[in-house]
């Protein structure tokens, strides 16, 4: 067992020093989950709407956990996902996967996901809100579920689904500085679109997952964020 150890308008200086946590509770009060069509988010756009004739028609529901871990630092917890998966083999990710008929809401399938893929246990659990659903190649449609995680968790890991988890400091994420501007085909479109990788050591987050989480910079780093 183990324990997880438009920027334009961003104001990124003083990242490390800002109440992203008190931010994060005050801009995601009161949301909820977003699946109308209009609202579906792609992976290097940033608007809502639009390009629906590239999107799938009835992409499968699904809900990640974005693990956010109150240490003395503000730190995301991630996954790395499991070299022999069918989808998404390998990458870096948040806990998740499809809603079950029996689940809840999306905030229900996450917790469980995160419990059945790494064994965190919900009671140190809060979710906070959540951000518009993510649509992806595979032909799902992602609900982000926020949440805030207490420390003196321990993790089991599910091996045949998750190679490894680590944590980054939520300043580190959030600081444009380590932002990576790629320009490569939308895999949804074809069009040529800016991806932002974050790198990390010697990993790359990227894809849906910096999708998320530039969406989540973005609410709280622009024009007005305290």
């Amino acid at each position: 067992m183990q324990e997880a150890g438009s920027e334009e308008n961003a104001t990124p200086q003083g990242a490390s020093g800002r109440d992203w946590a008190g931010i994060i509770r005050s801009r995601l009060a009161g949301s909820v989950p977003r699946h109308g069509p209009d609202e579906w988010l792609i992976p290097g756009r940033f608007e809502s709407g639009g390009k629906r004739s590239f999107l799938p028609r009835d992409p499968v529901p699904a809900a990640v956990l974005m693990p956010l871990v109150e240490r003395g630092e503000l730190t995301v917890l991630f996954t790395q996902r499991a070299t022999q998966l069918r989808n998404h083999a390998g990458q870096i990710s948040f806990p998740g996967g499809r809603i079950e008929a029996d689940d809840a809401g999306p905030a229900a399938a996450a917790l469980r996901e995160a419990r059945e893929e790494i064994g965190l246990d919900a009671r140190f659990v809060s979710v906070i809100g959540y951000l518009p659903d993510h649509v992806v190649p595979s032909g799902f449609s992602i609900t982000p579920v926020v949440a805030f995680v207490q420390p003196g968790f321990e993790l089991l890991l599910a091996s045949e689904e998750v190679e490894d988890t680590f944590e980054v400091p939520l300043s580190y994420l959030f600081d444009p500085a380590n932002h990576r501007l790629q320009v490569r085909p939308s895999p949804i479109t074809g069009e040529e679109v800016e991806f932002r990788d974050i790198p990390f050591g010697e990993r790359t987050i990227w894809g849906a997952t910096a999708g998320m989480l530039h969406t989540l910079y973005r609410l709280c780093a622009g024009r007005g964020a305290a």
